[in-house]
């Protein structure tokens, strides 16, 4: 995939290092919040624009609520043993609240035994490593 692919609705999970994931992350909502602002300043130019905001405010509201991080929460810490939810900076009580919602989903669904699961049936060596630390702790 391409990094245009990301946002035309193919893609669920983007795999890379920290870095590139935390650019990714910073450049999107920069690019979301120029583009709220851009379209405010727009539709207050105008007496028609006041009217066309007037006509599509439920299309920004859920383009907004689409591209807040806050009603995301924050995205799941893969690779350690338990749920772990990374978390903006700058999250607000609303993010954190729903950090929450995401552990908690995490937990009902058993994803880490999914995972390990899946990882175990590619490859039963790492299947007994995964147990072993699994026991440990």
């Amino acid at each position: 995939m391409e990094g245009r692919d990301i946002f035309q609705g193919d893609v669920d999970v983007i795999v890379c290092d920290g870095f590139v994931g935390n650019v990714c992350l910073k450049v999107s909502e920069g690019l979301a919040e120029a583009i709220i602002s851009m379209l405010r300043t727009e539709m207050s130019k105008s007496f028609m624009a006041k009217i066309g905001y007037l006509l599509a405010k439920q299309a920004f509201g859920n383009f907004s609520k689409r591209v807040d991080y806050a009603e995301y929460g924050g995205a799941p810490l893969l690779g350690v043993n338990g749920t772990g939810i990374v978390c903006h900076g700058r999250s607000n009580a609303k993010a954190i609240k729903n950090a929450i919602k995401v552990a908690a989903e995490m937990i009902r669904g058993k994803v880490n035994g999914h995972i390990i699961q899946i990882l175990s049936e590619s490859n039963p060596a790492l299947a007994k490593e995964l147990q072993k630390e699994s026991d440990a702790v």
